[in-house]
């Protein structure tokens, strides 16, 4: 079995001071990496701002002998994301992987969306990702090597009652990967997200925003699932993919109790209608169950004209 090291490498993890932020940087600083603990201190809604969360990782870190540096800038603000890159570079001279982890989490029914939960929840998941991306990406581009792991989220790929705005910003995050995992990988940056499951400050508060009969009912689902929701249980994948181990680029994995997959975007081999003549309504109506039907072949593009590829028949179905 492959030992996965960060001898001299170094790595930038956003909210790293709670939750699976502090656990992968932990891990990371103990395989001998550089660890570049971010975090504004802020409670799970966004509110407020400490040092102490970041202090205490770095701390736990250079007892155990680790290298670690704090800060404590806003992901939300292309000036936060200037100045935690710049932390990285004086104080370890590089930067070698990025795990955007930083979140916030307030919930709704969406007609009760207000216009500053949603700009903060944006800001903080979707601007934060991409300032912070767009940051070491010029860094990553010259030296020719890069591992950017991307905060994706079950809400925003399968949908969660209450978090409209949480799950339209994580859905963002993956259509954000998406891009540049294309032109990312001639200059050997690898891209991939992240939906992990795990137990925290934002699990604590979707438990307590929870419709109590609903969690009622999910009680047994959470019980099946013994400890495998605390937050080490997902630490390997995202310390995986921030590592020189992970080959593979453009691909979305899913931690949950203890079980580890890939999740990916297909597109079922459909209905071929006229290029003669548009189809109508009518046309769909009629070949809607060979439009939906998920039995027979599908295929899962790697980019935009994938699509176009197979649907002229210049290139075959693809399950890779």
């Amino acid at each position: 079995m492959t030992t996965i090291s960060f001898q001299n490498r170094v790595v930038v993890i956003t909210g790293a001071g709670n939750g699976l932020g502090r656990t992968y940087a932990l891990d990371i600083a103990r395989r001998g990496g550089a660890v570049v603990v971010n975090d504004l201190g802020v409670d799970i809604e966004g509110v407020g701002g400490s040092h102490a969360a970041a202090d205490k990782v770095v701390a736990e870190i250079k007892a155990a002998g680790g290298k670690a540096a704090a800060n404590y800038d806003s992901v939300a603000t292309t000036d936060g994301a200037s100045r935690i890159v710049k932390a990285a570079l004086d104080s370890f001279g590089r930067i070698d992987a990025l795990i955007n982890n930083a979140g916030n989490l307030r919930t709704a029914l969406f007609e009760n969306v207000s216009q500053e939960d949603r700009g903060s929840l944006f800001e903080t998941h979707l601007a934060g990702t991409f300032n912070v991306t767009q940051a070491v990406w010029p860094h990553m581009k010259a030296q020719g090597y890069g591992r950017i792991v991307f905060t994706t989220s079950a809400a925003g790929m399968l949908g969660n009652p209450t978090q409209s705005a949480y799950g339209a910003a994580k859905a963002g995050i993956t259509g954000l990967m998406n891009v540049l995992s294309q032109e990312g990988e001639p200059y050997g940056i690898l891209c991939n997200g992240l939906m992990p499951n795990a137990t925290g400050r934002m699990g604590e508060k979707t438990v307590k925003d929870t419709d109590p009969e609903v969690m009622k009912k999910k009680a047994p689902f959470l019980s099946a699932l013994g400890k495998s929701l605390e937050p080490e249980f997902t630490t390997g994948m995202g310390v995986y993919l921030a590592s020189e181990s992970c080959k593979t680029t453009h691909s979305i994995y899913s931690s949950l109790g203890g079980r580890m997959a890939r999740v990916f975007i297909g597109i079922t081999e459909g209905w071929q209608g006229s290029r003669e003549q548009p189809a109508t309504a009518e046309d769909i109506a009629a070949n809607i169950v060979q439009i939906r039907d998920t039995a027979g072949d599908f295929h899962i593009p790697k980019k935009l004209t994938d699509e176009h590829m197979v649907v002229t028949k210049l290139a075959p179905p693809t399950r890779d």
